[in-house]
């Protein structure tokens, strides 16, 4: 009979215990349901926003694109209308330049055609007038240059007079006469010079020669053309072979 009671306590105790298991295990289950169904409306609530806000994102990337279209063509359109400008600022300038300059040549026209008015001359006075001035200024130049031919010719002619009266005398050349070998022949002991009648150069003329300021020889003038002339070495004034480019200048300039 006892050990029935005690058979009968146990079993009571266990349901007890069951039970009081159920009630902990569902009031949990509860809580886990009801946590589930929070984090699920959580869920819902963000991905709805995620949603939107990527509908919105995609809707103002379109915007940022086709902003960045119209923004090229406007600056394709501002860089066109600042061309223009720069080029009608241009056209501007040059039309004023040559405005300024046919308001010039009017006013000088104005002024020329005054002086001529006031000469009293007719065009064809005027202009036989021209003519005759260029003939006589065409017979000054030639006249000019008649006088250097002789006076050059009246120079040689001296020169050799004076050589032949007085043979101890120098002939003299230019003080400010400078030139330059251009050939030499070392066998012949003879150069071309690069100076000539047109420098004032004359027959038996002398000059010295020099390379870096340092005193190379003497020669003395056999030929002389317009612009070039060709001398021989002088004896026991070679002091080194004379080369193209070595200076020279008048042994006894003017004074």
């Amino acid at each position: 009979m006892l050990i029935r009671i005690s058979l009968i306590i146990a079993i009571l105790a266990a349901i007890g215990a069951a039970v009081l298991n159920f009630v902990t295990v569902k009031k949990n289950l509860e809580t886990v349901i009801s946590q589930r169904q929070e984090w699920r409306d959580k869920w819902t609530k963000t991905d709805a926003e995620l949603t939107t806000t990527k509908n919105t994102l995609d809707k103002t990337t379109k915007e940022l694109a086709t902003t960045k279209t119209q923004l090229g063509e406007m600056t394709a359109a501002r860089d066109a209308a600042v061309k223009e400008a720069e080029e009608a600022t241009k056209k501007a300038e040059d039309l004023t330049g040559k405005l300024a300059k046919t308001t010039e040549e009017r006013d000088t026209a104005r002024q020329d055609l005054a002086a001529y008015q006031n000469t009293g001359y007719n065009p064809q006075q005027i202009i036989t007038f021209g003519n005759q001035i260029k003939q006589t200024q065409l017979a000054l130049d030639v006249a000019i240059e008649e006088k250097k031919i002789l006076t050059a010719n009246l120079n040689k002619t001296k020169a050799e007079l004076d050589r032949i009266l007085h043979p101890e005398k120098h002939v003299l050349l230019p003080a400010g006469l400078k030139g330059s070998i251009v050939v030499t022949d070392p066998k012949w002991e003879f150069v071309v010079l690069n100076v000539g009648e047109e420098q004032g150069v004359l027959e038996h003329g002398e000059l010295l020669v020099s390379r870096g300021g340092v005193l190379v020889g003497k020669v003395i003038v056999r030929s002389v053309q317009k612009d070039r002339c060709i001398a021989n070495v002088m004896p026991g004034w070679k002091f080194a072979d004379m080369m193209e480019g070595d200076q020279v200048i008048a042994a006894y300039p003017e004074t």
